[in-house]
């Protein structure tokens, strides 16, 4: 099994101290340094993602569909339609990626807008070549998900995926915050007459 080693400074370096980034792999971190030295959460889930998605990407190749692609189909045949804000919060997808992975869907005819008393509301639901494209590429995530499975357990994927689930939970609710704090900075800058950013 690959062992992902990423480090990031968890506080600013004294002043006066350098690393070495002329060669890889080497560290002029001693003593005290390596104390402050741990493995960037971040980059390390970002790494895992990233090497995951292309294994599913490559197995689901021969549907025509990227794993992003085959989430947001599953879910809309799991639920018959959902608008955006459903499959945004469900699949914790960004709606920047999200809108452009329905756009591509609505473009290759898989699936289709519902019509809505709102016109600012935009559902969608599968269309019958969506549900034929959906039944070719089951198959194929089941192949990239035993595969997955097999190397890592169940056993160890349950525990991984209760921990990881915490994590996400975790997260959204302090960017939720971060957020809200943001917000609320702005308008105060804004009611004083200022711009929030700069003096």
């Amino acid at each position: 099994m690959m062992y992902l080693h990423i480090e990031c400074l968890s506080r600013t370096p004294p002043a006066g101290s350098m690393t070495s980034m002329s060669r890889p792999g080497t560290s002029q971190t001693t003593g005290r340094d390596r104390q402050r030295l741990s493995p960037c959460v971040c980059n390390t889930l970002r790494m895992v993602s990233r090497t995951v998605t292309q294994l599913y990407d490559d197995i689901l190749r021969p549907s025509g569909l990227r794993v992003t692609q085959y989430s947001i189909l599953a879910t809309l045949a799991r639920r018959g339609e959902a608008n955006l804000r459903q499959l945004e919060d469900e699949l914790a997808i960004d709606q920047t990626t999200l809108t452009r992975s329905l756009g591509l869907l609505e473009g290759g005819g898989v699936i289709e807008r519902v019509p809505h008393p709102d016109g600012r509301i935009k559902a969608m639901r599968l269309t019958s070549k969506g549900r034929r494209v959906l039944t070719v590429a089951r198959p194929l995530w089941a192949q990239a998900q035993n595969k997955v499975l097999r190397e890592l357990g169940t056993r160890a994927w349950a525990d991984a995926e209760r921990r990881l689930a915490h994590l996400l939970s975790v997260a959204i609710k302090k960017r939720r915050s971060i957020r809200g704090r943001s917000r609320a900075q702005q308008g105060r800058a804004r009611r004083r007459g200022r711009s929030p950013v700069g003096g």
